[in-house]
Order: structure tokens, then sequence, then C-alpha cells
């Protein structure tokens, strides 16, 4: 369950994905099948083999991009996986104490 998420925030998201860029979403998310987990970040690109190769120097599989039907592939992002690729990124304003 995705919440404490802005409109504004998911409209920029697709914007810079639709542009080609890798755009990143974090926000509140709760799955009992991740325990401890209280946050996502959606890393995506319209461009799947970009995205592919940004996740693979990530340590990501191009089989774990959820392909949206809406268009707006993406990695979810998790734990401590999530921290580490935000502080590679320097994204530092993604993350949120879990």
């Amino acid at each position: 369950m995705a919440f404490g998420i802005k409109k504004k925030d998911v409209q920029e998201w697709k914007q810079k994905i639709d542009q080609g860029e890798i755009a990143f979403l974090t926000h509140y998310w709760l799955d009992d099948r991740f325990p401890g987990c209280k946050t996502v970040t959606k890393a995506g690109c319209n461009d799947v083999e970009k995205l592919a190769e940004w996740g693979r120097k990530h340590g990501l599989r191009k089989e774990w991009i959820h392909q949206r039907q809406d268009g707006y592939p993406h990695f979810d992002l998790l734990g401590e996986k999530q921290k580490e690729i935000l502080i590679a990124e320097g994204l530092y304003d993604h993350i949120w104490e879990n």
C-alpha cells in the first residue's frame, strides 16, 4: 500500500521518464512480504535498455524491471539496497529513516 505521496511528485517522475531520464520517486509503502521496509524508491526510465544498464551497475537484473501497463518501467528499490543505491546516486533527500 502506497501513501504519503503527492500527485505533483508522481507527475514530475513520469515527465522525467517520458524524457528518457532515469527518474526517482520515493514514498512510504507497506507490504507484508517485506517486513521492516517502510519506503520504496521507484527508479524508472522509458528506455528499458538504459534502465537495465543503470540497474546492472547497481547489481540489479533486467528481469526485475516492473513493466507497468501504463508505460512507466521501473525498479522497486527496498531496504539496504535502496539506501546503498540512493547514496551512490547522491540522492540523500530520498533517504528516509524507516
